[in-house]
């Protein structure tokens, strides 16, 4: 037997594999202690999960990304909602900030619409990312007791304003501007009528504490209106006795300065329907000189002719004999364009040259507005009436006052009280006239001024106009409405007196009076 005693390397054998088995249990509890430090997920991951969830009202899977959720979590969301009157929500991640704040985007629809940033903060619970949530989640200016609600109450009517910003829709408007606010409030039912007026307010308890969201506004309706030219054409008619109106244009923009009617009652400016009389002789002018007649050619101005077997005269059934184009213009000779009408604009050309002046065309001035007519002629005789604007020929104050603003601008422009964007019709374009018929009613019309019908009134240097009486009714001596309508500067305008009698007589004076306020 061998007593030897062991040598020293047979003992390290014996404790070398007690120290790997303690190494490899230290190791194995160090593994587990990092796996269970590790956290799940990112900041981001939570937030997104969180708000995907809120925006379709998923309030349980809320709950379970919330750190310390209160016992009323899904009420208090419920309420949110219920007290704005949401249809809608949408939240979305907007960018990280230090500490683990989120920063979002909200979009509530509803009766008030509203858009905000809120903040999420996140926080490390249970080896996942979680929402420290506060009242303050939901909206930044949420506390402990404290809720935003919609407030619905009544709302003023926006207000109509001239084109100076003064308001034209109280009782003490000036003239027939009242007439206009109403054909207005029938055009922009919407913007004009009384609506309700919609807030966001924040309360503590039933304590108002402040409006967060305010009211939208309406924007005012802004016209074009001029109250210095409506006054001046107010005062104009203060004496007319008979129904009358008077219609100012700026002719470089088609903006409508001035609407009168005396009496009020009936819009006759914008929706009469009159025979121009001779005040249409602009037009067939325009359509002659197109066609090749010179102001200085010679016709002929007999006091009575026979055209298509119907009598046409003059006025007084005066002779005026052999004289120059311009001149039978500033007489206002039926006969001369009675027939000229005939001899050279058959075959449509007049009814053409009148639809460049705007007859028959629908126009949409922000108001109800008649359209001017020219019916196609049957005959001779019709043709003749509508040269001299008589017969079926049809037309508003406001027709004819765009009639003359087209010979001051060189263009005829759609008349319009609003700004150009909230036209309802916007389709009807400005329609340039020919150079050569513009140079020649431009010597034309001051002719009737300076030496023809009007010459006896007294109107300020550089008015340039025409003169009608337009029959209606019947017999040797039927009744005829006054016309005058003319341009000077960039102004145009139209009178008619109902019933007036000769336009040289009535509505050249008033004419007259309105242009002497203005200088």
């Amino acid at each position: 037997m061998n007593l030897q005693p062991e040598t020293p390397r047979r003992r390290r054998r014996r404790w070398w594999p007690w120290i790997t088995a303690a190494t490899l249990v230290l190791t194995l509890t160090a593994a587990g202690t990092l796996w269970l430090l590790r956290t799940k997920g990112t900041p981001e991951e939570t937030a997104d999960s969180y708000l995907s969830a809120w925006s379709v009202q998923a309030y349980a899977r809320m709950r379970e990304l919330v750190a310390d959720p209160p016992a009323d979590f899904e009420r208090r969301h419920q309420r949110f909602r219920a007290d704005l009157q949401l249809t809608g929500a949408t939240f979305e991640r907007e960018v990280t900030s230090p500490g683990g704040t989120i920063t979002f985007h909200a979009g509530l629809t509803g009766p008030k619409n509203w858009k905000y940033d809120g903040k999420l903060k996140l926080v490390k619970r249970g080896g996942a990312w979680k929402v420290d949530w506060t009242p303050a989640t939901i909206n930044p200016s949420l506390k402990q007791g404290r809720s935003l609600r919609l407030v619905t109450e009544k709302a003023a009517t926006p207000p109509v304003l001239a084109a100076d910003g003064s308001r034209v829709d109280t009782p003490d408007a000036p003239g027939s501007v009242l007439q206009l606010v109403e054909g207005l409030k029938q055009t922009y039912p919407e913007r004009l009528a009384d609506g309700r007026s919609r807030r966001i307010d924040l309360f503590q308890g039933e304590e108002f504490l402040q409006t967060v969201v305010k009211p939208d506004e309406k924007e005012p309706l802004r016209t074009t209106i001029d109250l210095k030219v409506h006054r001046a054409g107010a005062a104009a008619l203060d004496d007319v006795r008979k129904p009358a109106s008077l219609v100012a244009i700026r002719p470089s923009t088609g903006e409508i300065l001035s609407v009168v009617n005396k009496p009020g009652g009936f819009n006759r400016a914008l929706l009469g329907k009159y025979p121009p009389g001779s005040t249409f002789k602009v037009v067939t002018a325009s359509a002659l000189v197109a066609d090749g007649a010179k102001p200085d050619e010679q016709v002929e101005c007999p006091p009575e002719q026979n055209i298509g077997g119907f009598p046409f005269h003059n006025a007084g059934f005066h002779d005026y004999g052999r004289l120059s184009f311009r001149d039978a213009f500033a007489h206002s000779c039926n006969t001369t364009f009675g027939a000229m009408g005939v001899a050279k604009l058959r075959d449509g050309r007049l009814a053409e040259v009148a639809a460049g002046f705007g007859f028959g065309s629908a126009i949409t001035p922000g108001v109800p507005a008649v359209k001017a007519e020219f019916p196609a002629p049957k005959d001779d005789t019709d043709l003749a009436s509508a040269s001299i604007g008589q017969g079926r020929v049809l037309a508003s104050p406001l027709n004819m006052a765009s009639v003359a603003a087209a010979i001051a601008d060189g263009a005829w422009r759609p008349p319009r009280l609003v700004a150009q964007e909230l036209m309802p019709d916007r389709t009807l374009k400005p329609r340039p006239l020919e150079d050569g018929v513009v140079r020649a009613l431009r010597e034309l019309m001051p002719a009737v001024v300076t030496d023809g019908t009007a010459q006896a009134v007294k109107f300020p240097s550089g008015t340039a106009g025409k003169t009608g009486t337009a029959e209606y009714g019947s017999g040797k001596e039927p009744p005829a409405h006054s016309w005058f309508i003319g341009y000077r500067g960039d102004l145009a305008f139209a009178v008619i007196v109902e019933g007036g009698g000769a336009g040289s007589a009535v509505a050249a004076p008033i004419a007259a009076r309105f242009l002497n306020a203005l200088t």
